[in-house]
């Protein structure tokens, strides 16, 4: 049977900050700013390794539109092993690389393709089967309008078309919404394959055609929990047959920690020391929010003693120099509002809040979503971050409402 086998990635944002993460060591900051390098060599030396017949890149290869010296070196030296080993390359950048940025240019060889601003595709022959690939690269930054309307039905069933589109499902608001589409208006292309970025969690949206999202290589925050990587993709006229492949450096994740029976801040220490190492032996270097449970009530009597921040202090120092590295970015406990119904104001407060909808949310932090210098740099508001939100109200209040009272009193 006549197959052709590709790597589809996207969403590499080679060179992110990762801001936010106060209070990290230097070298394990260092270490963890260099992920999205590192990940990206992985993918190079897979397809070394392997020799696909071609590799796609769906949007969002750097991390800015200002594409930084450093990020555009390190992606050209990978395209030249890629090109010395015959392997081409295809692009189409995103809302984050578009092409309206202001950035000093590296040129690329010439086994890289980039897809201009327009919809266009590019036809090649592998190994005797014909090839057309279809895609675009984001004029500028915010293309809210659909474009899939701009891509040809494939006409000639004998060749294998592939879809590039950087973009999101109509109605999913988990990332900021560009280019949106439907299964519909994918399925109607009849394309073999449909290579889509933007979208930073795998997942297969459909499987006549396959209608793929990779996510992206490295994860970049606590929200993009998980092993991250590309896809090896093998594709026929009938079939196809998709393998994960992982990448992350630093896999951000989350860990609940029961404990139970515990008097002394030592016990806990080495209860939560051997579970941290346990995963970080699984996974490899981390950035971990943990959750202490089913603590009894002596227990949970011992942890009211001391403030949740000099314990997460203090865990943080336990497993600091260990390798590889581990760094508990988030302590929370199951049972740190248990007395809450004793406090009646703090009760009143949280029912209203409980109260408000996602958009009720969006209006409360409308003054930084909508801050001219802070937008841009902020995801869009999920119901995950409105969990997170609602509980950091709660141990807030919990915290400082009776030191507050006990000054007014």
């Amino acid at each position: 049977m006549s197959t052709i086998r590709f790597i589809h990635t996207a969403d590499l944002h080679l060179d992110s900050p990762f801001k936010g993460m106060t209070g990290m060591p230097p070298e394990t900051l260092n270490e963890l700013r260099e992920s999205t390098f590192t990940a990206f060599n992985r993918l190079i030396e897979y397809a070394l390794e392997t020799s696909p017949d071609f590799l796609l890149i769906v949007g969002d290869l750097y991390d800015g539109e200002d594409r930084s010296l450093r990020a555009q070196r390190k992606f050209q030296e990978g395209m030249l092993a890629l090109h010395e080993a015959g392997i081409p390359v295809y692009i189409s950048y995103g809302n984050h690389d578009h092409l309206s940025g202001n950035w000093t240019r590296f040129e690329l060889p010439p086994n890289v393709y980039e897809f201009p601003a327009e919809v266009a595709e590019v036809s090649l022959s592998v190994r005797g089967k014909d090839v057309v690939l279809h895609g675009f690269s984001y004029p500028n930054r915010h293309v809210r309008e659909e474009t899939i309307s701009k891509y040809p039905v494939a006409s000639d069933h004998h060749s294998f078309h592939i879809g590039l589109l950087h973009g999101s499902l109509a109605g999913n608001e988990t990332h900021a919404v560009y280019s949106p589409f439907t299964i519909g208006d994918l399925q109607s292309k009849r394309y073999d394959y449909w290579a889509l970025g933007h979208i930073h969690q795998r997942q297969q949206l459909s499987n006549e055609p396959p209608v793929v999202y990779p996510g992206n290589l490295q994860g970049r925050h606590r929200n993009e929990a998980g092993e991250k990587g590309f896809y090896e993709v093998e594709l026929s006229k009938s079939d196809s047959i998709l393998t994960f492949i992982p990448t992350s450096a630093v896999h951000f994740g989350r860990l609940q920690i029961p404990c139970t029976r515990i008097h002394h801040a030592n016990e806990w220490l080495a209860v939560c020391e051997e579970a941290l190492l346990s995963y970080a032996s699984k996974y490899g270097p981390s950035v971990i929010d943990v959750e202490v449970l089913n603590l009894d009530d002596e227990t949970a009597a011992f942890f009211s003693q001391t403030v949740e921040e000099i314990w997460l202090d203090a865990l943080r120092e336990v497993m600091d120099g260990q390798e590889p590295f581990i760094w508990v970015q988030r302590l929370t406990r199951k049972d740190m509002y248990q007395n809450r119904e004793n406090n009646a104001l703090v009760e009143s407060v949280l029912e209203q809040v409980d109260s408000w909808s996602t958009d009720e949310w969006k209006r409360v932090l409308g003054g930084v979503y909508q801050h001219v210098r802070t937008a841009r740099y902020l995801e869009p508001l999920t119901e995950e971050d409105i969990s997170d939100l609602r509980d950091d109200v709660e141990r807030l209040l919990l915290n400082e409402l009776p030191t507050a009272m006990e000054v007014n009193s």
